[in-house]
């Protein structure tokens, strides 16, 4: 299983973004998906989390600015950025809970991220 994030890129404060996560591999099914970040000289924080029944949540910093949706078919997860400011200057890195194939059980999956910039 594979997770590849895309649509980062360098962006002036006030613009949106729209980010992308594909899951590859021999998927049975795919529970939660989620969007962290992680700044320089900081943690891993959680952006946002979407169930496979599309219940989701965010981080009080992002709320009424990102959505987080996801399409089950194509196996993806979107975040829609919008507003976004040089605070939210990051690498964000997609998670999902995957039930491969060759196992009875999910395990977590993390893609290698892509980089938001947010110039003042």
């Amino acid at each position: 299983v594979q997770l590849q994030a895309s649509g980062g890129g360098l962006v002036q404060a006030g613009g949106s973004l729209r980010l992308s996560c594909t899951a590859s591999g021999t998927i049975f099914r795919i529970n939660d998906m989620a969007w962290y970040r992680q700044a320089p000289g900081k943690q891993r924080e959680l952006v946002a989390s979407i169930t496979s029944s599309d219940n989701t949540n965010y981080a009080d910093s992002v709320k009424g600015r990102f959505t987080i949706s996801r399409d089950n078919v194509k196996k993806e997860a979107y975040l829609q950025m919008k507003s976004l400011a040089p605070e939210d200057t990051a690498v964000y890195i997609c998670y999902a809970d995957v039930r491969p194939y060759s196992l009875t059980y999910p395990s977590p999956y993390w893609g290698k991220g892509t980089q938001v910039t947010v110039s003042s």
